[in-house]
């Protein structure tokens, strides 16, 4: 089962990866007004979005704790980040704003799964 967690577990960090580094790769563009949500971005926060589902019954099958707040937590600013990135997917711009905010809501999601113990 361990082993299993593990797996998981690397799937996740790829999905994070995904969607951190599709964020940075259209920083400069951010700059200039013409970033945009890339297909890496929402496929980052579905692999987050499934792996942290299947990491949560994992570690419940096996009766480790689970502090399902800071899951909770985790899982409402992933479905936020999910939602912006879905809804303007296919938008040539996203403002400004918009896209700082998904970076923002991606690096927050990273700090409380390494830092809230």
């Amino acid at each position: 089962m361990d082993v299993l967690i593990h797996l998981f577990v690397g799937l996740h960090i790829i999905g994070i990866a995904s969607l951190l580094g599709g964020f940075l790769t259209q920083m400069k563009a951010m700059g200039q007004g013409t970033a945009r949500f890339v297909p890496a971005m929402l496929h980052g926060a579905l692999t987050m979005l499934v792996t942290g589902v299947v990491l949560v019954g994992l570690h419940q099958a096996e009766d480790h704790s689970v502090d399902n707040i800071k899951i909770g937590v985790k899982l409402a600013l992933l479905i936020v980040i999910l939602g912006l990135v879905y809804v303007k997917r296919d938008d040539e711009k996203v403002d400004k704003g918009l896209f700082g905010l998904v970076g923002l809501l991606t690096t927050a999601n990273i700090f409380i799964a390494v830092l809230w113990t």
